[in-house]
């Protein structure tokens, strides 16, 4: 029986999750469907384009994405002390970037008098919408929905397009969001839709290679800041020319599929965050398959779990291929 999505979040554990949504009724995304002849392709920019729009509204950022025929993977960073440091007037004026709101906080963002009787609910529709942007299943939904409308209406037709429900997983370290990441930005080459990294449209991969040639990285990305925590204290901790590095080379041995022939280089990067290299090449062509729930080790699952009030720890065996914490 799925659990609730609140029983999946534990932001005093980590804000990094890792978000798949899947097409019902045989539809796609995009590609070629063998069974009706169609091309699909421009719905992958629909996607990018939406998902790219909401890191303008969200106090979430995106560490990750990949498009792909059926389905889209994501990896994403709640920013609770954002959400918090926006005044009142900035969460209405989020908000209305995506939604009408009411009568009361319509005249509120206008910067009409509102009535002493008023306040009291203008705060708690604030509140509401204050949590509401820094939620994921608030992000996924209006990412889902308004691409559902469009494939609907394209197609003529009516009903559900995605599943009920996406999958989310929390990633509980360094190692996990590294691992993960590159599964999601890998995916169209393990896939065969694509040859190379640079090739692989409609992913944050290829942003992120695009910015990197004139020394610089995509606004609409969660950036790397390797280890100086001290004057950009939010991105991934990881040097971002390693990261390419180690991405690329991955991608060559999952391309000409000669596992194990990870460069020495490539190793030393992965020495960083204690991860062997044949662990990582089964982490990355397998990671959907290996972890249901939860990633990391087994001491940061377990205190994922007690936080959580989980009294059994059902994916303890996956934290084999993670580093020993």
């Amino acid at each position: 029986m799925p659990r609730p999505r609140r029983s999946l979040i534990s932001i005093e554990d980590t804000p990094y999750y890792h978000c798949c949504s899947r097409v019902v009724r045989r539809a796609y995304l995009c590609g070629d469907d063998k069974y009706t002849g169609k091309n699909y392709d421009h719905r992958r920019g629909w996607v990018e384009s939406q998902l790219l729009k909401l890191t303008e509204v969200f106090a979430i950022d995106v560490a990750a994405y990949a498009v792909m025929s059926n389905h889209l993977h994501v990896v994403l960073h709640i920013d609770v002390n954002k959400a918090n440091s926006w005044s009142d007037r900035e969460v209405v004026e989020q908000w209305h970037k995506l939604f009408n709101g009411t009568q009361i906080t319509r005249q509120f963002a206008k910067g009409d008098v509102i009535e002493a009787h008023q306040v009291t609910q203008l705060k708690h529709q604030i509140a509401i919408y204050r949590s509401r942007l820094s939620d994921i299943s608030w992000f996924m939904r209006c990412l889902n929905e308004p691409i559902a409308r469009q494939a609907n209406m394209e197609d003529n037709c009516t009903g559900h397009f995605w599943e009920g429900r996406f999958k989310s997983q929390a990633l509980l370290d360094e190692a996990a969001l590294l691992a993960c990441m590159a599964y999601v930005e890998l995916n169209p080459i393990r896939a065969k839709m694509a040859s190379t990294p640079e090739r692989s449209d409609h992913t944050s991969l290829k942003l992120r290679i695009e910015a990197a040639l004139t020394g610089k990285q995509p606004k609409q990305l969660l950036p790397f800041i390797g280890n100086e925590r001290q004057h950009q204290p939010k991105g991934v901790t990881f040097a971002l020319k390693d990261y390419l590095e180690l991405v690329d080379e991955t991608g060559r041995v999952l391309r000409n599929d000669k596992r194990g022939s990870i460069s020495a280089n490539a190793a030393q990067i992965l020495n960083r965050v204690n991860i062997p290299a044949e662990n990582w090449l089964k982490i990355i062509t397998e990671f959907g398959a290996l972890f249901h729930g939860p990633v990391g080790t087994l001491q940061e699952l377990s205190r994922y779990c007690d936080h959580l009030d989980k009294r059994r720890r059902h994916f303890a065996k996956c934290c084999q291929y993670m580093p020993i914490g």
